[in-house]
């Protein structure tokens, strides 16, 4: 079936116990929030809850996706063996080397019940040729899936379209390009009905693309005037239109299924990681780069044209239905859920705004002082929010007006990737292992 962000907004609407097969692409169809369902796991350990485990070799930080009964991800595997996972975001150096042995990128299926490997395809094999941060990947984009193919995008490499089973269907090249202090890349392919979506924006000449999702062949192609960003386009299909929604450094752009610029808003952070989505009629963008003033978070409304950024001392226009100068996430995607837009900051911090008016329910809380620095993107359901850090520790967290943390549980593995919730279970990948984590029958 064609399972589009329309169809998982109607489906949180009007079956609030439903649950979905599919879960399709980076933060799935419903931006992280899903329906209600009492068979979702809400405690876990290492041992506790655990359907079954898979290592999964190589380094990657690509998010698993769902399809039936089968899970896909990419990885990157050395010749020279598995790194031990890096410590501490904030300390050390931040670009490796480009490396000198071989590496070997990768699909990985996974089978949906058995956490058996259906199969593995080395989409491309070769040194690398451009350097990484030192917790990127040469696999940080997550793949993207129809049902009928699943398209693996690397954004400095290439980008490879495979069947269900395995089978390379066509393959596009991309040249290497010079990124910001040569962090590489990690913005995620978008595939909507007939086309696959991709956003490079780099230090050399930043572009979005649409390719034919069928043959690879190229559609369009626009120039953007912006520096390198990792942020994940998003397809937004709204009552007026559907628009293709980039979130950049220099500013937020929305673009025609066509390519044509419908419009714009300046005011981003210096770098930007978070998703942009929609709820409810309202899109949501934000960035936050730590050490920079400009830290937003934007609520708008569908049908922007021209330049629609607030004028100065005000937060909103006719468009813009309120805005944040400084409530805007480094890495996590924000969440909506029941009403209340939550933000996770990566310090371990969670403030939580009404999603249609922005006003503050409550200003920034920690949510526990011995806790890791957060990557994954939070999410929600059963009235709990999920908040999952660095060592593996994924927080418990009472959703609505009061702040309270409920409980923590722990899986003792670093975490970096964003999980997948599909079927009654919970997909989490950690540095070194796949887990389908789903209430025991035992």
């Amino acid at each position: 079936m064609s399972f589009t962000r329309r169809y998982f907004l109607t489906a949180l609407a009007a079956m609030p116990t439903a649950q979905a097969a599919e879960w399709s692409q980076f933060r799935g169809g419903s931006s992280g929030a899903i329906a209600d369902n009492s068979q979702l796991p809400e405690t876990w350990s290492a041992s506790e809850n655990i359907a079954w485990k898979t290592p999964i070799p190589g380094k990657g930080w690509s998010s698993p996706v769902v399809w039936d009964d089968q899970i896909f991800l990419n990885t990157n595997i050395s010749t020279a063996g598995d790194e031990a996972p890096p410590g501490g975001f904030y300390s050390g150096g931040e670009s490796l080397p480009i490396p000198t042995d071989e590496h070997r990128w990768t699909v990985y299926s996974i089978d949906f019940n058995s956490g058996k490997i259906r199969w593995a395809t080395d989409v491309h094999r070769g040194v690398p040729k451009t350097p990484r941060h030192r917790k990127n990947t040469y696999a940080s984009e997550t793949p993207a899936t129809d049902g009928e193919r699943v398209y693996a995008h690397f954004g400095d490499l290439g980008t490879y379209c495979l069947d269900m089973n395995g089978k390379v269907l066509w393959s596009k090249p991309w040249p290497p390009v010079e990124t910001h202090y040569g962090y590489g890349t990690a913005s995620s392919s978008v595939v909507h009905e007939g086309r696959l979506y991709i956003l490079n924006d780099n230090n050399e000449q930043s572009y979005l693309l649409a390719l034919d999702k069928l043959s690879g062949k190229e559609i369009w192609r626009v120039d953007r005037d912006e520096p390198t960003t990792w942020s994940t386009p998003f397809v937004w299909e709204n009552e007026q239109r559907t628009e293709i929604v980039t979130a950049g450094r220099n500013k937020v752009r929305s673009y025609d299924l066509d390519g044509k610029l419908l419009w714009e808003i300046s005011g981003m952070s210096a770098l930007s990681l978070p998703t942009p989505f929609a709820v409810d009629g309202l899109l949501y963008v934000t960035s936050g780069f730590h050490t920079t003033a400009e830290r937003p978070v934007y609520a708008i409304r569908p049908g922007a044209s021209g330049d629609i950024t607030p004028a100065a001392g005000t937060s909103s226009n006719q468009y813009l239905a309120w805005s944040l100068p400084q409530g805007g996430p480094y890495h996590p995607t924000p969440v909506l859920y029941d009403g209340r837009f939550y933000v996770l900051f990566d310090r371990g911090f969670l403030t939580c705004h009404e999603a249609r008016s922005g006003k503050e329910i409550y200003d920034k809380r920690r949510i526990d002082t011995a806790g890791d620095n957060f990557t994954a993107s939070p999410w929600a359901y059963n009235g709990k929010l999920f908040c999952l850090d660095e060592s593996g520790d994924t927080y418990v967290i009472q959703a609505g007006p009061d702040f309270k943390v409920l409980g923590k549980n722990s899986l003792n593995e670093m975490c970096m990737a964003t999980p997948a919730i599909a079927r009654d279970s919970l997909i989490i990948r950690t540095y070194a292992h796949l887990y389908r984590i789903a209430k025991s029958t035992a």
